[in-house]
C-alpha cells in the first residue's frame, strides 16, 4: 500500500443476472441479483492540530509527484453492508475486482463501509525504512440504484522528520520512538504496543520548487512522542515539543543540527556540549567585544577538539557572565602561537567567569609577548570559584603565565585555586602571572609547581602565588604550596608568594611545603621566603605586606630584597602554624575580610565566614 488519490467511474464489481426495476416483494430484492456498484474510491481528508493528512497541501511523499495517495495493484480491502462482509481487490488497470462480491438486499439506501488491511490482526510499525505502514477506513452511502463512493481516511498519523542546514548531511537513518505494534480490527486501532524506535522511511518533497529529504513514518494515534534518534546512535533527542498525534494528522518536524546551546533571544547562552562551547566561542570571537551570558548545563569534554578561546583579542574581548555552574571541563588544549591563550584568551572590563573546574588542561603559547592562564590568558574582569589542574606556559621571551590567569589588569580573583605546573620566559605564577592597576586577589592559592627560566638581560619574577604584583593590587589570604624555581639570565626575582611586590599590597598570605630557589646565573635580583623583592618606586605608600609567613622553603629571609623596610614576615620555624594562623586571622578581620584560616591539618587553609 502506496496511497495515492485516485477515481474509479462506474464501476461495475459483478454483472447483474436481471434488470434493477424487477423487485421481487415490496423494497426487498432477489438474493444475489443485485451486486454493489462503486463509483470510485478515494482517500479523504482528515486533520485535528496537525495538518490534515492526504491533502496536496501536506505533499504526502508516497505518490511520486507528493501530491496525494493511491492503492496499489493487488490491494485487498474488505467491505461490508449490513452484518455482509466482502473482499475487493485493486487491478493493475485500477479496477477493482470482487474476491467475495456484496449484493443489495433490499431498495433502501444504506451506509457502506471499508477497510485495509482486509483483515484484522497485529501490524509491525518497526521497520518502516523500506515500506510504510497503513491502516485505513473508509465509508460511503448508496442504494441498488445509486453508485456508491467509498471515502478512506487513514487511522494511523503521520511523521516526518525533515533535516536542515548542516543536520542534513550528516543524517543517514532517522528513528522515532513510540509503540512499535498494534492490534487493529475493520480499519481502527485497537491497542498500541511495545514501545521502542520505529526506523524511518527516507523520503522527498518539492516545496516552492526547492527540494527537500525527508524521514516519514506511520504512527499510532494517542501516544505521545517526545524524541527521536539518529543513524542510531544510541543518543536520544528531545523534541522541543511533544506530539501527542490524532489519526489522520499529519506532523512535520524540523530537525537541525544541535548547536549545543540554546538562547533565549535576550543574550542569555545554556550550553550542553563541547560542540556548543565551541560554537559559543566562534560567536563571541566573530564579534566586536561581545557581551553575552553562558550557563553550563553539564560537564564538557573538550577532548580533541582544536580549541580557540572564547575572546581572541582586544577587539573580541568578553564582557558577559561564564556561569559554569560548578560543572568540570577537562581536556581543554590550546598549542598556540597567539597572544592570548587559555579557555578564554581576553575577558574586557565587567566580564566574569565563575563556577568552573578545569581539569587536565594544557595551555601554551609560543608569541614573544604571550599572556596564558587556565581560565584567560588576559583578564580586566572577575573571576571567582575558579579551578584550574594540568600545564599552563608561556614560553616566548616575555612571556606570562599563570594557573588561572595569565595578566590580571584591575577586577578581581576570588575563591580561586590552581595544582597546575606553571612555566614562563619572563614571569609566572602559581594563580596569576602579572596583576596590575589596582587587581585584587581574595581566598586564592596554588599548589602546583612554578618554574621561569629567562633567556635575555631583563628583569623576571617567578611567585608562588603571583609573579609579579603590581601598582595598587592586593593579595588577602592567599597561599602557595608547590616549589618556585627562578633561573636563566638577567635579573630575577623569586618570592614564595611573590616574585615582586611592586607597590601593592600583602596581607595575611605564605608560603610552605616546596622549595623556593632564585638562579644562580642571574646577574641581580633576589629571591625570599615570601617575596622576590618589596618595591616602592616613586608610590609613597607602596610595597605594603603584613602578617605574611613561610615555611622550610630553603630561604632565610622573608622578603630578598626590601625597598620599603616595612618587614610584615615571619618564618614559621617548628612547623607549628598555629601562631601564625591566629596573626593571619586577626590581620584579615582587622582588613574586614570574610575570610578566615583554619587548621585542620598540618597547614591552614581558608573558610569563608
Amino acid at each position: 500500500m502506496k496511497t495515492r488519490l485516485f477515481t474509479l467511474t462506474a464501476l461495475l464489481l459483478a454483472t447483474a443476472a436481471c434488470t434493477k426495476d424487477e423487485l421481487a416483494d415490496g423494497d426487498r430484492l432477489p438474493e444475489g441479483q443485485y451486486p454493489l456498484e462503486i463509483a470510485r474510491i478515494t482517500l479523504g481528508v482528515e486533520g485535528g492540530e496537525a495538518q490534515p493528512w492526504g491533502a496536496p497541501q501536506t505533499r504526502v511523499s508516497e505518490n511520486g509527484d507528493g501530491t496525494g495517495s493511491v492503492f496499489d495493484a493487488g490491494d485487498r480491502f474488505a467491505v461490508q453492508i449490513n452484518a455482509e462482509e466482502g473482499i475487493y481487490i485493486v487491478q493493475d488497470d485500477e479496477s477493482i475486482k470482487a474476491e467475495s462480491p456484496l449484493y443489495w438486499s433490499d431498495s433502501g439506501e444504506h451506509t457502506v463501509t471499508a477497510w485495509y488491511p482486509a483483515t484484522g490482526g497485529t501490524l509491525d510499525l518497526s521497520d518502516q525504512s523500506q515500506s510504510l505502514a497503513y491502516l485505513l477506513g473508509g465509508s460511503g452511502t448508496g442504494d441498488y440504484l445509486t453508485p456508491v463512493t467509498l471515502t478512506f481516511a487513514h487511522r494511523l498519523a503521520k511523521v516526518r522528520v525533515t533535516p536542515t542546514g548542516d543536520a542534513l548531511g550528516e543524517v543517514q537513518s532517522l528513528q522515532l520512538y513510540t509503540y512499535t505494534q498494534c492490534t487493529y480490527e475493520k480499519g481502527t486501532v485497537v491497542q498500541g504496543s511495545q514501545e521502542g524506535w520505529i526506523e524511518m522511511k527516507r523520503c522527498e518533497y518539492t516545496e516552492n520548487g526547492v527540494s527537500f529529504t525527508c524521514w516519514e513514518a506511520n504512527v499510532v494515534p494517542g501516544y505521545e512522542i517526545t524524541k527521536l534518534m539518529a543513524n542510531n546512535d544510541n543518543k536520544e533527542r528531545d523534541l522541543s515539543t511533544t506530539i501527542t498525534p490524532e489519526a489522520g494528522s499529519y506532523y512535520n518536524i524540523t530537525l537541525d543540527k544541535d548547536k549545543g546551546y540554546t538562547d533565549d533571544g535576550q543574550g542569555n547562552y545554556t550550553v550542553t556540549s563541547a560542540d556548543g562551547l565551541k560554537n559559543i566561542a566562534k560567536l563571541v570571537n566573530e564579534q566586536w567585544n561581545l557581551g553575552i551570558n553562558i550557563t553550563l548545563t553539564a560537564d564538557i569534554d573538550l577532548s580533541g577538539i582544536d580549541w580557540t578561546p572564547i575572546g581572541i583579542d582586544y577587539n573580541h574581548q568578553y564582557k558577559g557572565t561564564f556561569n559554569g555552574g560548578g560543572h568540570t571541563i577537562t581536556g581543554l588544549t590550546v598549542t598556540t602561537s597567539d597572544q592570548y591563550a587559555g579557555l578564554f584568551g581576553y575577558i574586557g572590563s565587567g566580564g566574569t567567569v565563575k563556577d568552573v573546574t578545569l581539569e587536565g588542561v594544557q595551555i601554551a603559547t609560543t608569541h614573544s609577548v604571550g599572556d596564558a592562564g587556565g581560565v584567560a590568558g588576559y583578564s580586566y574582569g572577575n573571576i571567582e570559584n575558579c579551578s584550574v589542574s594540568g600545564s599552563v606556559s608561556g614560553s616566548g621571551m616575555n612571556g606570562i603565565a599563570g594557573g588561572v590567569v595569565g595578566f590580571q589588569v584591575g577586577g578581581s580573583l576570588t575563591g580561586c585555586s590552581s595544582s597546575a605546573t606553571v612555566n614562563a620566559g619572563n614571569t609566572a605564577g602559581g594563580v596569576a602571572g602579572t596583576t596590575n592597576n589596582g587587581a585584587s586577589l581574595t581566598a586564592c592559592y596554588a599548589t602546583g609547581d612554578v618554574t621561569l627560566v629567562s633567556n635575555d638581560i631583563g628583569t623576571y619574577f617567578a611567585g608562588g602565588v603571583v609573579g609579579s604584583n603590581g601598582s595598587s593590587s592586593t593579595l588577602k589570604a592567599c597561599y602557595a604550596w608547590g616549589s618556585v624555581t627562578g633561573s636563566g639570565s638577567g635579573t630575577v626575582y623569586v618570592g614564595g608568594v611573590t616574585g615582586t611586590n611592586d607597590c601593592g599590597t600583602l596581607t595575611a598570605c605564605y608560603h610552605a611545603k616546596g622549595t623556593v630557589k632564585g638562579s644562580d646565573g642571574a646577574t641581580d635580583g633576589a629571591t625570599g621566603g615570601v617575596a622576590g623583592r618589596n618595591f616602592k618606586g616613586l608610590m609613597p605608600y607602596g610595597g605594603i605586606i603584613t602578617a605574611c609567613y613561610w615555611g622550610d622553603n630553603g630561604q632565610e629571609q622573608g622578603i630578598g630584597e626590601d625597598q620599603v623596610g616595612t618587614g610584615g614576615t615571619t618564618m614559621v620555624t617548628d612547623s607549628n602554624w598555629s601562631g601564625a594562623k591566629d596573626a593571619m586571622n586577626d590581620a584579615l578581620q582587622s582588613a574586614g575580610s570574610e575570610w578566615q584560616y583554619e587548621l585542620t591539618g598540618a597547614l591552614p587553609t581558608l573558610k569563608e565566614q
